[in-house]
Protein backbone atom coordinates (compact mmCIF):
# COMPACT_ATOMS: atom_id res chain seq x y z
CA UNK A 1 0.00 0.00 0.00
CA UNK A 2 1.31 3.42 -1.22
CA UNK A 3 0.77 5.26 2.22
CA UNK A 4 2.36 8.85 2.64
CA UNK A 5 5.63 8.10 4.63
CA UNK A 6 5.97 6.17 1.08
CA UNK A 7 5.28 8.31 -0.84
CA UNK A 8 7.29 11.21 0.51
CA UNK A 9 10.15 8.94 0.33
CA UNK A 10 9.56 7.31 -3.11
CA UNK A 11 9.70 11.24 -4.02
CA UNK A 12 12.74 11.60 -2.91
CA UNK A 13 14.32 8.40 -4.44
CA UNK A 14 12.51 9.50 -7.85
CA UNK A 15 14.57 13.02 -7.82
CA UNK A 16 17.67 11.21 -6.83
CA UNK A 17 16.90 8.72 -9.50
CA UNK A 18 16.56 11.81 -12.56
CA UNK A 19 19.17 13.73 -11.22
CA UNK A 20 21.83 10.61 -11.03
CA UNK A 21 20.96 10.26 -15.11
CA UNK A 22 21.02 13.80 -16.09
CA UNK A 23 24.39 14.16 -14.39
CA UNK A 24 25.25 10.99 -15.66
CA UNK A 25 25.63 12.55 -19.34
CA UNK A 26 28.40 14.02 -21.21
CA UNK A 27 26.72 17.27 -21.15
CA UNK A 28 27.31 16.93 -17.55
CA UNK A 29 30.82 16.80 -17.17
CA UNK A 30 33.43 19.59 -18.09
CA UNK A 31 35.58 16.94 -20.35
CA UNK A 32 32.68 16.18 -22.40
CA UNK A 33 32.62 12.37 -21.38
CA UNK A 34 30.11 10.47 -19.29
CA UNK A 35 30.27 10.46 -16.19
CA UNK A 36 31.07 7.55 -13.68
CA UNK A 37 27.62 6.23 -12.18
CA UNK A 38 29.07 6.27 -8.74
CA UNK A 39 29.73 10.05 -8.80
CA UNK A 40 26.87 10.87 -10.82
CA UNK A 41 24.60 8.90 -8.16
CA UNK A 42 26.49 10.27 -5.67
CA UNK A 43 26.37 13.66 -5.94
CA UNK A 44 23.24 13.90 -7.00
CA UNK A 45 22.09 12.27 -3.76
CA UNK A 46 24.26 14.83 -1.54
CA UNK A 47 22.48 17.70 -4.00
CA UNK A 48 19.05 16.58 -3.54
CA UNK A 49 19.70 15.85 0.80
CA UNK A 50 21.51 19.22 0.56
CA UNK A 51 24.19 17.56 1.91
CA UNK A 52 27.48 18.90 0.26
CA UNK A 53 29.43 16.13 0.20
CA UNK A 54 31.63 15.31 -2.99
CA UNK A 55 33.78 12.63 -4.25
CA UNK A 56 35.06 15.11 -7.03
CA UNK A 57 35.73 18.81 -7.77
CA UNK A 58 32.25 20.28 -8.27
CA UNK A 59 33.83 23.26 -10.24
CA UNK A 60 36.08 22.03 -12.12
CA UNK A 61 34.60 18.00 -12.73
CA UNK A 62 31.04 19.10 -14.27
CA UNK A 63 30.26 21.92 -16.80
CA UNK A 64 27.98 24.61 -16.75
CA UNK A 65 24.88 22.37 -17.25
CA UNK A 66 25.92 20.38 -14.64
CA UNK A 67 26.18 23.00 -11.80
CA UNK A 68 22.71 24.31 -13.02
CA UNK A 69 21.02 20.50 -12.56
CA UNK A 70 23.12 20.33 -9.14
CA UNK A 71 21.74 23.76 -8.16
CA UNK A 72 18.30 22.69 -9.11
CA UNK A 73 18.85 19.65 -7.16
CA UNK A 74 19.44 21.26 -4.06
CA UNK A 75 16.37 24.03 -4.53
CA UNK A 76 13.94 20.73 -4.94
CA UNK A 77 16.07 18.93 -1.80
CA UNK A 78 15.58 22.21 -0.11
CA UNK A 79 12.56 22.66 -0.40
CA UNK A 80 11.46 19.06 0.29
CA UNK A 81 10.26 16.74 -2.32
CA UNK A 82 5.71 17.63 -1.50
CA UNK A 83 6.97 21.37 -1.38
CA UNK A 84 8.25 21.27 -4.77
CA UNK A 85 5.43 19.47 -5.89
CA UNK A 86 2.53 21.35 -4.15
CA UNK A 87 4.36 24.62 -6.03
CA UNK A 88 4.08 22.67 -9.22
CA UNK A 89 0.14 22.17 -8.46
CA UNK A 90 -0.16 25.67 -7.96
CA UNK A 91 1.62 26.51 -11.30
CA UNK A 92 -0.98 24.14 -12.98
CA UNK A 93 -4.17 25.49 -11.40
CA UNK A 94 -5.51 21.98 -9.89
CA UNK A 95 -6.83 21.63 -6.64
CA UNK A 96 -5.09 19.66 -3.93
CA UNK A 97 -6.97 16.05 -2.48
CA UNK A 98 -6.48 15.01 0.70
CA UNK A 99 -3.58 12.76 0.15
CA UNK A 100 -1.57 15.62 -0.69
CA UNK A 101 -2.66 17.49 2.49
CA UNK A 102 -1.73 15.12 4.77
CA UNK A 103 1.91 14.65 2.83
CA UNK A 104 2.35 18.16 3.48
CA UNK A 105 1.21 18.29 6.79
CA UNK A 106 3.79 15.25 7.32
CA UNK A 107 6.55 16.60 5.55
CA UNK A 108 6.79 19.85 7.01
CA UNK A 109 5.72 17.89 10.60
CA UNK A 110 2.22 20.35 10.74
CA UNK A 111 -0.40 19.33 13.16
CA UNK A 112 -3.18 20.05 11.14
CA UNK A 113 -4.15 20.08 7.09
CA UNK A 114 -5.91 23.10 6.73
CA UNK A 115 -4.32 26.31 5.06
CA UNK A 116 -1.83 23.88 2.98
CA UNK A 117 -1.78 25.73 -0.04
CA UNK A 118 -1.33 28.86 1.89
CA UNK A 119 1.48 27.75 3.80
CA UNK A 120 3.73 26.40 1.18
CA UNK A 121 2.86 29.92 -1.17
CA UNK A 122 4.58 31.30 2.23
CA UNK A 123 7.38 28.67 2.26
CA UNK A 124 8.25 29.57 -1.40
CA UNK A 125 7.90 33.13 -1.04
CA UNK A 126 10.08 32.98 2.21
CA UNK A 127 12.57 30.90 0.04
CA UNK A 128 12.84 33.10 -2.63
CA UNK A 129 13.07 36.61 -1.08
CA UNK A 130 16.11 35.27 1.17
CA UNK A 131 17.96 33.87 -1.85
CA UNK A 132 16.91 37.05 -3.66
CA UNK A 133 18.44 38.97 -1.02
CA UNK A 134 21.23 36.87 -0.51
CA UNK A 135 22.28 36.55 -4.32
CA UNK A 136 21.92 40.35 -4.75
CA UNK A 137 24.51 40.57 -1.24
CA UNK A 138 26.75 38.51 -2.92
CA UNK A 139 27.50 40.25 -6.17
CA UNK A 140 29.00 42.77 -4.46
CA UNK A 141 31.89 40.90 -3.15
CA UNK A 142 31.96 38.29 -6.14
CA UNK A 143 31.77 40.76 -8.58
CA UNK A 144 35.47 42.36 -7.65
CA UNK A 145 36.89 39.30 -8.46
CA UNK A 146 35.26 37.64 -10.88
CA UNK A 147 33.35 40.34 -13.09
CA UNK A 148 29.21 41.21 -13.35
CA UNK A 149 28.13 38.07 -14.85
CA UNK A 150 30.51 35.45 -13.80
CA UNK A 151 30.32 37.43 -9.91
CA UNK A 152 26.23 36.75 -10.62
CA UNK A 153 26.18 33.22 -11.43
CA UNK A 154 28.67 32.65 -8.35
CA UNK A 155 26.03 34.51 -5.85
CA UNK A 156 23.00 32.53 -7.31
CA UNK A 157 24.73 29.40 -6.50
CA UNK A 158 26.10 30.25 -3.33
CA UNK A 159 23.24 31.81 -2.18
CA UNK A 160 20.64 29.13 -2.87
CA UNK A 161 23.24 26.77 -1.29
CA UNK A 162 23.56 28.51 1.92
CA UNK A 163 20.17 28.78 2.10
CA UNK A 164 19.23 25.23 1.81
CA UNK A 165 22.19 24.39 4.42
CA UNK A 166 23.55 22.67 0.98
CA UNK A 167 27.33 23.37 1.32
CA UNK A 168 28.35 23.05 -2.27
CA UNK A 169 30.92 25.47 -3.41
CA UNK A 170 32.14 26.71 -6.63
CA UNK A 171 35.16 26.79 -5.69
CA UNK A 172 37.64 23.89 -5.13
CA UNK A 173 38.59 25.32 -1.54
CA UNK A 174 35.03 26.27 -0.58
CA UNK A 175 34.79 29.30 1.03
CA UNK A 176 38.66 29.41 2.18
CA UNK A 177 39.74 32.03 -0.28
CA UNK A 178 37.33 34.57 1.78
CA UNK A 179 38.12 33.42 5.11
CA UNK A 180 38.64 36.58 6.53
CA UNK A 181 35.79 38.42 4.28
CA UNK A 182 33.32 40.12 6.90
CA UNK A 183 30.87 40.86 4.13
CA UNK A 184 30.83 37.09 2.72
CA UNK A 185 30.91 35.55 6.55
CA UNK A 186 27.92 37.68 7.30
CA UNK A 187 25.93 36.91 4.39
CA UNK A 188 26.46 33.56 4.21
CA UNK A 189 26.20 32.87 8.05
CA UNK A 190 23.01 34.92 8.00
CA UNK A 191 21.86 32.47 4.92
CA UNK A 192 22.68 29.27 6.92
CA UNK A 193 21.09 30.43 10.16
CA UNK A 194 17.67 32.02 8.64
CA UNK A 195 17.57 28.45 6.50
CA UNK A 196 18.14 26.02 9.27
CA UNK A 197 16.12 28.18 11.89
CA UNK A 198 12.58 26.93 10.29
CA UNK A 199 10.11 28.82 8.60
CA UNK A 200 7.66 28.29 11.35
CA UNK A 201 10.44 30.66 13.65
CA UNK A 202 10.49 33.57 11.24
CA UNK A 203 7.21 33.45 10.26
CA UNK A 204 6.07 34.10 13.82
CA UNK A 205 8.86 36.89 14.41
CA UNK A 206 7.61 38.60 11.16
CA UNK A 207 3.81 38.72 12.71
CA UNK A 208 4.79 40.04 16.06
CA UNK A 209 7.55 42.60 14.22
CA UNK A 210 4.92 44.02 11.69
CA UNK A 211 2.59 44.54 14.67
CA UNK A 212 4.55 46.63 16.60
CA UNK A 213 5.59 48.41 13.15
CA UNK A 214 1.76 49.25 12.49
CA UNK A 215 1.93 50.71 15.89
CA UNK A 216 5.40 52.71 15.76
CA UNK A 217 4.07 56.10 16.83
CA UNK A 218 2.50 54.40 20.17
CA UNK A 219 5.59 54.56 22.38
CA UNK A 220 2.78 53.26 25.62
CA UNK A 221 1.60 50.36 23.30
CA UNK A 222 5.05 49.42 22.16
CA UNK A 223 6.23 49.04 25.99
CA UNK A 224 3.00 46.79 26.98
CA UNK A 225 3.35 45.03 24.23
CA UNK A 226 7.03 43.85 24.68
CA UNK A 227 6.24 43.69 28.13
CA UNK A 228 3.34 40.61 27.39
CA UNK A 229 5.30 39.53 23.82
CA UNK A 230 4.48 36.06 24.35
CA UNK A 231 5.91 33.67 21.24
CA UNK A 232 5.27 29.88 21.25
CA UNK A 233 7.47 27.42 23.38
CA UNK A 234 8.78 26.44 19.87
CA UNK A 235 10.09 29.56 18.96
CA UNK A 236 11.49 30.19 22.80
CA UNK A 237 13.06 26.63 22.59
CA UNK A 238 14.91 27.08 19.00
CA UNK A 239 15.83 30.22 19.46
CA UNK A 240 17.52 29.78 22.48
CA UNK A 241 19.10 26.66 21.65
CA UNK A 242 20.43 27.87 18.27
CA UNK A 243 21.73 31.10 20.20
CA UNK A 244 23.41 28.76 22.81
CA UNK A 245 25.03 26.49 20.09
CA UNK A 246 26.55 29.08 17.84
CA UNK A 247 27.85 30.64 21.02
CA UNK A 248 29.08 27.89 22.62
CA UNK A 249 30.39 25.93 19.45
CA UNK A 250 32.45 29.76 18.65
CA UNK A 251 34.11 29.16 22.48
CA UNK A 252 35.03 25.77 22.19
CA UNK A 253 36.51 25.98 18.69
CA UNK A 254 38.76 28.74 19.72
CA UNK A 255 39.53 27.22 22.66
CA UNK A 256 40.61 23.90 20.81
CA UNK A 257 42.24 25.93 17.85
CA UNK A 258 43.57 28.85 19.01
CA UNK A 259 47.04 27.67 18.72
CA UNK A 260 47.02 25.24 16.37
CA UNK A 261 49.39 26.49 13.51
CA UNK A 262 47.51 24.48 10.27
CA UNK A 263 44.42 26.03 12.06
CA UNK A 264 43.85 28.98 13.47
CA UNK A 265 47.38 30.10 14.78
CA UNK A 266 48.78 32.03 11.68
CA UNK A 267 45.57 34.63 12.18
CA UNK A 268 45.26 37.33 14.64
CA UNK A 269 42.77 37.52 17.46
CA UNK A 270 39.42 39.21 15.48
CA UNK A 271 40.64 36.61 12.44
CA UNK A 272 40.17 33.65 14.41
CA UNK A 273 37.32 34.62 16.30
CA UNK A 274 35.56 35.06 12.43
CA UNK A 275 37.17 31.34 11.88
CA UNK A 276 35.88 30.05 14.73
CA UNK A 277 32.29 31.48 14.26
CA UNK A 278 32.11 30.63 10.86
CA UNK A 279 32.92 26.70 11.41
CA UNK A 280 30.44 27.05 14.33
CA UNK A 281 27.44 28.34 12.02
CA UNK A 282 28.50 25.97 9.00
CA UNK A 283 28.55 22.88 11.42
CA UNK A 284 24.91 23.30 12.38
CA UNK A 285 24.32 21.11 8.57
CA UNK A 286 25.85 23.70 6.20
CA UNK A 287 28.95 22.14 4.90
CA UNK A 288 31.06 25.30 3.43
CA UNK A 289 34.27 25.69 5.24
CA UNK A 290 37.07 28.43 5.46
CA UNK A 291 39.51 26.09 7.07
CA UNK A 292 40.73 22.74 5.90
CA UNK A 293 38.46 20.81 8.26
CA UNK A 294 41.52 18.02 8.26
CA UNK A 295 43.99 20.02 10.32
CA UNK A 296 41.67 19.88 13.35
CA UNK A 297 42.58 18.88 16.46
CA UNK A 298 40.51 15.30 17.49
CA UNK A 299 39.34 17.92 20.08
CA UNK A 300 38.16 19.96 17.31
CA UNK A 301 36.87 17.26 15.30
CA UNK A 302 34.59 15.97 17.94
CA UNK A 303 33.17 19.55 19.06
CA UNK A 304 31.61 20.06 15.56
CA UNK A 305 30.83 16.06 15.57
CA UNK A 306 28.23 17.45 18.31
CA UNK A 307 27.15 20.06 16.85
CA UNK A 308 26.64 18.62 13.53
CA UNK A 309 24.58 15.87 15.23
CA UNK A 310 22.25 18.31 17.13
CA UNK A 311 21.96 20.11 13.74
CA UNK A 312 19.53 22.88 12.91
CA UNK A 313 15.59 23.24 13.76
CA UNK A 314 12.55 21.35 12.56
CA UNK A 315 10.76 22.58 9.15
CA UNK A 316 14.02 24.34 7.60
CA UNK A 317 16.39 22.91 5.72
CA UNK A 318 18.96 21.65 8.40
CA UNK A 319 19.60 18.84 9.15
CA UNK A 320 20.54 16.18 12.47
CA UNK A 321 18.14 15.65 15.54
CA UNK A 322 17.02 18.90 15.96
CA UNK A 323 17.66 21.82 18.57
CA UNK A 324 14.26 21.23 20.08
CA UNK A 325 14.93 17.43 20.36
CA UNK A 326 17.88 17.80 21.73
CA UNK A 327 16.36 20.49 24.32
CA UNK A 328 13.44 17.96 25.27
CA UNK A 329 16.43 15.25 26.08
CA UNK A 330 18.12 18.33 28.26
CA UNK A 331 14.57 18.57 29.92
CA UNK A 332 14.44 14.66 30.76
CA UNK A 333 17.62 14.72 32.37
CA UNK A 334 17.04 17.68 34.59
CA UNK A 335 13.55 16.54 35.36
CA UNK A 336 15.14 12.73 36.20
CA UNK A 337 17.49 14.97 38.46
CA UNK A 338 15.28 16.40 40.87
CA UNK A 339 12.92 13.62 40.80
CA UNK A 340 10.54 15.08 39.11
CA UNK A 341 7.76 13.00 36.91
CA UNK A 342 7.36 15.56 33.69
CA UNK A 343 9.26 17.50 31.37
CA UNK A 344 9.15 21.12 31.66
CA UNK A 345 10.48 23.80 29.30
CA UNK A 346 9.42 27.47 30.40
CA UNK A 347 6.95 26.51 32.09
CA UNK A 348 5.38 24.74 30.03
CA UNK A 349 5.13 20.48 30.42
CA UNK A 350 5.78 18.60 27.54
CA UNK A 351 3.40 16.03 26.14
CA UNK A 352 4.56 12.29 26.67
CA UNK A 353 3.86 11.71 22.91
CA UNK A 354 6.76 14.33 22.12
CA UNK A 355 9.31 12.86 24.56
CA UNK A 356 8.59 9.49 23.30
CA UNK A 357 9.22 10.93 19.60
CA UNK A 358 12.02 12.67 20.68
CA UNK A 359 13.75 9.37 22.60
CA UNK A 360 12.61 7.74 19.29
CA UNK A 361 14.70 10.18 16.92
CA UNK A 362 18.15 10.05 19.02
CA UNK A 363 18.31 6.21 19.79
CA UNK A 364 17.51 5.99 16.04
CA UNK A 365 19.98 8.30 14.67
CA UNK A 366 22.69 6.91 17.19
CA UNK A 367 21.46 3.47 15.39
CA UNK A 368 21.92 4.55 11.90
CA UNK A 369 25.49 6.53 12.67
CA UNK A 370 26.75 3.46 14.51
CA UNK A 371 25.95 1.04 11.18
CA UNK A 372 27.52 3.24 9.30
CA UNK A 373 30.90 4.25 10.86
CA UNK A 374 31.08 0.62 11.85
CA UNK A 375 30.40 -0.71 8.02
CA UNK A 376 33.15 2.13 6.50
CA UNK A 377 35.37 1.13 9.23
CA UNK A 378 35.44 -2.49 7.86
CA UNK A 379 35.63 -1.38 4.29
CA UNK A 380 38.54 1.61 4.83
CA UNK A 381 40.15 -0.19 7.76
CA UNK A 382 43.13 1.76 6.88
CA UNK A 383 41.31 5.03 7.86
CA UNK A 384 41.41 7.42 11.55
CA UNK A 385 38.05 6.09 13.22
CA UNK A 386 37.36 9.73 14.03
CA UNK A 387 37.81 10.75 10.76
CA UNK A 388 35.70 8.16 10.14
CA UNK A 389 32.53 8.90 12.64
CA UNK A 390 33.42 12.51 11.17
CA UNK A 391 32.30 11.75 7.74
CA UNK A 392 29.20 9.19 9.04
CA UNK A 393 27.74 12.29 11.77
CA UNK A 394 28.28 14.42 8.38
CA UNK A 395 26.65 12.86 6.06
CA UNK A 396 23.49 11.27 8.16
CA UNK A 397 23.00 15.24 9.78
CA UNK A 398 23.70 16.39 6.17
CA UNK A 399 26.23 18.95 6.73
CA UNK A 400 28.17 17.57 4.15
CA UNK A 401 31.95 18.76 6.09
CA UNK A 402 34.55 16.63 5.61
CA UNK A 403 38.51 15.55 6.34
CA UNK A 404 38.98 14.78 3.14
CA UNK A 405 38.62 11.10 3.31
CA UNK A 406 35.51 11.01 1.23
CA UNK A 407 36.89 10.68 -2.32
CA UNK A 408 39.23 8.37 -1.37
CA UNK A 409 37.01 5.82 0.14
CA UNK A 410 36.15 2.51 -1.13
CA UNK A 411 32.87 2.36 -3.57
CA UNK A 412 30.91 0.10 -0.88
CA UNK A 413 31.90 2.72 1.92
CA UNK A 414 30.16 5.49 -0.82
CA UNK A 415 26.89 3.48 -1.12
CA UNK A 416 26.84 3.57 2.76
CA UNK A 417 27.43 7.78 2.86
CA UNK A 418 24.31 7.42 0.08
CA UNK A 419 22.00 5.59 2.20
CA UNK A 420 23.22 7.66 5.06
CA UNK A 421 22.56 11.10 3.57
CA UNK A 422 18.79 9.60 2.59
CA UNK A 423 18.22 8.81 6.18
CA UNK A 424 19.09 11.85 7.15
CA UNK A 425 17.29 13.65 4.75
CA UNK A 426 13.65 12.60 5.27
CA UNK A 427 14.12 11.59 8.88
CA UNK A 428 14.29 8.31 10.76
CA UNK A 429 10.90 7.98 11.83
CA UNK A 430 9.90 8.61 8.17
CA UNK A 431 11.50 5.87 7.03
CA UNK A 432 10.87 4.21 9.43
CA UNK A 433 7.03 4.50 9.04
CA UNK A 434 7.41 4.12 5.27
CA UNK A 435 9.02 0.91 5.69
CA UNK A 436 7.34 -0.41 8.33
CA UNK A 437 3.73 0.45 7.23
CA UNK A 438 1.04 2.56 9.28
CA UNK A 439 0.97 1.29 12.72
CA UNK A 440 -2.00 -0.27 14.02
CA UNK A 441 -3.60 0.94 16.67
CA UNK A 442 -4.29 -1.76 19.65
CA UNK A 443 -6.99 -1.69 22.67
CA UNK A 444 -5.18 -4.20 24.72
CA UNK A 445 -3.27 -2.98 27.83
CA UNK A 446 -0.37 -4.72 29.39
CA UNK A 447 0.44 -5.08 33.02
CA UNK A 448 3.20 -3.06 34.07
CA UNK A 449 6.31 -3.73 35.80
CA UNK A 450 9.31 -2.20 37.28
CA UNK A 451 13.62 -2.90 36.38
CA UNK A 452 16.32 -1.42 37.21
CA UNK A 453 18.05 1.59 35.11
CA UNK A 454 21.10 3.43 36.02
Amino acid sequence: MLTVPRTICLGFLAVITVGTLLLWLPWSTSNGQWNPFVIALFTATSAVCVTGHIIVDTPTHFSTFGHLIILLLIQVGGLGYMTATTFLIILLGRKFNLRQKIAVQQALDRRGIQGARQLVRSILGLAFLFEITGTLLLWFVFRQDYGDLRGLWLAVFHSISAWNNAGFSLFSDSLMSYQTSVPLNFVISALIIFGGIGYDVIFEFYLWLTDCLRHWGRPRYLVRKARQMTFSLNFKIVTSTTGILLILGTAMLLLTEFRSPEAFGQFSLDQKLLLAWFQSVTARTAGFNTVDIGSFRNSGLFIMIALMFIGGSPGGTAGGIKTTTFRILAGITKSTLQGKDVVLLYRRQVPPTLIMKAVAVTVGSMFTVLISTTLIAIADPEINFINILFETVSAFATVGLSTGITSGLTVFSKFVLVVTMFAGRVGILLLMAAIMGDPRPSNIQYPEENLLVG
